[in-house]
């Protein structure tokens, strides 16, 4: 389970950028081509934020969808999965977003 190893990371950010006030809220935007459940980033949060500034801390996940655009015939589509192909029928093309994993904002007391 990667998730653990990017909730502790996500963690030890906003421990960092808090500098000893305590957190209150932690938005993350993740993308849904990003192959992170966000289940299970929220299970692991609790867990890994216990002991920190961030233990009792709100985390708001905002899932982002899949976009690309067709290098062939320049529209842009919503994608459902890592690879696809436009609806011309062209697989050439450029994932948008999707594939985010970001610390958006922190709120603390």
């Amino acid at each position: 389970m990667h998730e653990l190893g990017i909730t502790r990371n996500i963690v030890s950010i906003v421990t960092e950028k808090a500098q000893g006030e305590q957190v209150r809220r932690v938005t993350i935007e993740i993308g849904k081509l990003s192959a992170v459940l966000p289940e299970a980033i929220r299970f692991c949060f609790d867990i890994v934020s216990q002991g920190t500034v961030v233990e009792g801390a709100e985390l708001e996940i905002l899932e982002i969808s899949g976009t690309a655009e067709c290098r062939t015939c320049g529209s842009q589509f919503e994608l459902e999965q890592l690879y696809g192909r436009c609806p011309c029928g062209s697989a050439d093309i450029t994932r948008l977003t999707g594939e985010e994993l970001f610390i958006k904002q922190m709120v603390t007391a």
